[in-house]
């Protein structure tokens, strides 16, 4: 009895092996690139001994060796091996050349390659497994946003590659290390390729190498449980993503009315002013008859320790601005509080007062200015901007602007003390000290748009 009982096991478990095993399908068949093809530009692609190799061309643009077949939701994972180049792994990609799978409104005639990729980068800025929206948007998610992820990725050897495509959720995994979980709907479908990026006028034959490239897709999709810890980056419209809400976020902006908000030094909602149109939040400007502002517009929730995200727009010579540990006064249609700075730094003169540029976009307004980020993921104005703002149960406090630190200050220090000393706030007793307060959305008379606002409290455990 016992002797049949552990052949049953064995069955069992050889039969859960063989299950395992067969619900990938290769890609690659190891010998030949049947089943792919050579978009955009002209690099070397061959198969040497069961592996791809990509090899540089001078001059040549960046090159895609792409599937034949378009996927939608699929679990890829390869192996690869880079030199001293970057390169990427495109997926719900297109072109004009290959667009059966096209989700986009986008007419393309140029025959680039566009979409998603997963960043292969040597470098020491270490960004691999970010996602790059290659020909379109650039970068949506970098390692800065995820620090964890920056020793994930081996130089000078092989490393494997995870990529989950859900719906509207993208996961990267380096080495089995998490590296991005990105939302975004922009496309659904695409081709997978292999990128040998362009060189121009650098040294051409630089290769890249990729091996055991396999896929999952459909039923046999056995996607990784939440991890919890990996940031989000969420492109979507006032969402909130299943590891979003693991995480402890919720709406403080529902997308369709004011609830959970009233007008500063008020118990009710802004009456004119501030309106909702297609789940987008705009706070109107003052008009030139006006005596008066329409008021600053406060939650009515409060915060000790939390995080809170938010996309703004802003208008040409805008001003505006997102406070918290809000003091109100009276019946004031104005709050006071620590300032995550929102303005247009080119054409309004605020940007020019204050000390050393502390009035500046995503500075921590009149005290700390912000530390400035590459142009490249500086958005113009009319082009949204994602913010963040954490404060931490020690009182650390962190100012975010499109994925990059830019102030990081404790509240309450001595060195914050002397800040206050020497600001238009010295004045106030025990500035921004509040033990808790509501979080602030500043009408400074200027035109200004909010989406996506989000926020969790944070604790000690």
């Amino acid at each position: 009895m016992k002797k049949n009982y552990l052949l049953l096991l064995i069955l069992f478990f050889n039969a859960s092996v063989f299950a395992q095993k067969e619900s990938w399908k290769n890609l690659f068949d190891g010998k030949t690139l049947n089943g792919w093809k050579i978009l955009n530009g002209k690099a070397k692609y061959q198969v040497v001994n069961g592996t791809i190799i990509g090899t540089t061309v001078k001059g040549e643009a960046n090159s895609f060796l792409a599937t034949n077949i378009d996927y939608g939701d699929f679990i890829l994972e390869l192996d690869l091996k880079v030199g001293n180049m970057n390169s990427g792994i495109q997926i719900r990609s297109f072109s004009d050349t290959s667009s059966k799978g096209m989700n986009t409104k986008e007419k393309i005639t140029d025959g680039r390659v566009r979409g998603y990729q997963v960043e292969i980068d040597p470098s020491d800025r270490a960004w691999s497994g970010g996602i790059y929206d290659e020909a379109r948007r650039g970068w949506m998610y970098q390692t800065e946003m995820n620090p964890a992820a920056k020793t994930a990725f081996i130089k000078n050897g092989w490393n494997k590659y995870r990529i989950e495509a859900i719906g509207s959720v993208i996961r990267t995994w380096v080495n089995d290390i998490p590296v991005t979980y990105l939302v975004d709907d922009m496309n659904l479908t695409g081709f997978i390729a292999l990128q040998v990026h362009g060189v121009k006028d650098r040294e051409d034959g630089q290769q890249v190498q990729w091996k055991n490239i396999r896929i999952q897709t459909g039923a046999a999709m056995k996607p990784r449980p939440l991890d919890i810890k990996t940031p989000v980056a969420n492109y979507t419209l006032n969402t909130i993503s299943p590891q979003e809400k693991a995480q402890g976020f919720s709406l403080l902006f529902n997308g369709n009315n004011l609830e959970g908000w009233r007008t500063a030094g008020q118990t009710t909602p802004p009456e004119k002013g501030w309106k909702v149109d297609d789940g987008i939040l705009h706070i109107l400007p003052q008009e030139a008859n006006q005596s008066s502002k329409f008021g600053d517009m406060v939650s009515i929730n409060q915060f000790k320790a939390f995080e809170l995200n938010f996309d703004f727009k802003l208008t040409e010579g805008a001003n505006s601005g997102i406070k918290y540990f809000v003091t109100e006064s009276g019946t004031s249609r104005a709050g006071l509080g620590l300032e995550y700075q929102i303005l247009d730094d080119e054409r309004h003169p605020d940007a020019k007062l204050g000390t050393e540029g502390n009035r500046t976009l995503s500075s921590l307004y009149d005290l700390i200015p912000a530390d400035k980020i590459d142009a490249r993921f500086q958005q113009k104005i009319g082009e949204w901007n994602h913010g963040k703002i954490i404060v931490y149960p020690n009182n650390l406090v962190q100012h975010w602007l499109n994925g990059f630190k830019v102030v990081e200050y404790k509240r309450g220090s001595n060195i914050y003390k002397v800040l206050v000393a020497h600001s238009k706030f010295v004045k106030s007793k025990n500035f921004g000290l509040a033990e808790k307060g509501p979080i602030l959305l500043q009408d400074h008379g200027d035109a200004v748009f909010y989406k996506n606002i989000k926020i969790r409290e944070l604790t000690t455990n």
